[in-house]
């Protein structure tokens, strides 16, 4: 890969790495409704123009049935569940929680009757990173958290079937005109909700950079980042940053948060991490269109990446 392949990579493993801790930050301020609201709303303002640039929203005339199903599974659905749950979980456990995406993903597919081949490496690699996520989990529902990880669990499901419906129904759609189109229909949704929910008072400066910073930086920025990344190393290479980005979410929240790590954590992400090398290894992706190369491949990961954004 090249230096401009390995700096997106960086990034990347950065900006969809931290955005559980700017919804806990965010959280502590206002309702889930506004967060969602102001991420989606501003990652939608400024993905606009180049959506338009890159052609508009023809290519999604005949798939907008499709585009709202991938939607609601994908930003609708997952964003609103993941603040909510971070109000009473820390953000290092429902990044790694959320990282079990991959390997969720790849059994509904290979349940679903896919083209997935599961090999001894690969239900190794899913009974590792299984283990990891009811580790953590475990620990959290015998402390009286059973919604706040049934919360996560949810959100893991949405992110999982998002892909599947974006290789079946979207694989000829553009992926920058998509993105664009589901932010802006999630925040349409929350629009009523974030006004009836609307702090008070005006919210601090560390919520308001933190809600400023997940839409800027963290959703749109992000998006286009990964396209380039995409285009520069391929889907498949592109893809392995999602590795990367649990880890980074468990250190930002120990390191700005004092979120405590325990053995526990240390000993799931362990698990988490190698579980999903294992199981998202040669010969499979995380639904049947995540490794392809094409334009489609392209339109089906590019948010998909967004539930390892947390978000």
């Amino acid at each position: 890969m090249t230096r401009r392949g390995w700096a997106l990579f960086a990034v990347m493993s950065v900006v969809w790495g931290v955005p559980y801790l700017l919804i806990k930050v965010a959280g502590e301020e206002v309702a889930p409704p506004v967060v969602v609201f102001a991420r989606t709303a501003l990652g939608a303002l400024l993905l606009l123009v180049p959506a338009l640039r890159a052609g508009g929203f023809g290519a999604l005339r005949g798939h907008w049935p499709a585009v709202l199903a991938f939607a609601a599974c994908e930003v609708i659905g997952p964003w609103w569940l993941l603040s909510d749950a971070e109000r009473r979980l820390p953000s290092s456990l429902t990044g790694l929680l959320v990282a079990a995406v991959p390997i969720v993903g790849i059994g509904l597919a290979y349940l679903a009757g896919g083209r997935e081949r599961l090999g001894p490496v690969r239900w190794a690699g899913l009974a590792l990173g299984l283990a990891g996520v009811f580790l953590l989990a475990g620990r959290q529902v015998a402390g009286g958290d059973l919604w706040s990880i049934t919360e996560v669990f949810l959100t893991v499901l949405g992110y999982a079937f998002a892909p599947m419906i974006a290789a079946r129904r979207l694989a000829d759609v553009p992926s920058l005109p998509m993105t664009a189109a589901c932010l802006s229909v999630a925040a349409l949704c929350y629009l009523p909700l974030a006004v009836l929910s609307r702090p008070s008072r005006m919210p601090d400066g560390g919520a308001l950079a933190a809600l400023g910073t997940l839409g800027v930086v963290c959703t749109a920025l992000a998006f286009l980042a990964f396209f380039a990344l995409i285009r520069e190393a391929g889907t498949a290479r592109a893809m392995v940053f999602t590795y990367v980005a649990p880890v980074v979410a468990v250190l930002a929240g120990v390191l700005f948060l004092g979120e405590p790590l325990t053995g526990t954590v240390i000993a799931s992400s362990v698990l988490v991490v190698a579980g999903c090398v294992l199981a998202t290894g040669r010969g499979g992706g995380t639904g049947g269109g995540g490794t392809r190369t094409g334009r489609g491949a392209r339109g089906s990961t590019a948010v998909a990446g967004a539930p390892v954004a947390g978000a």
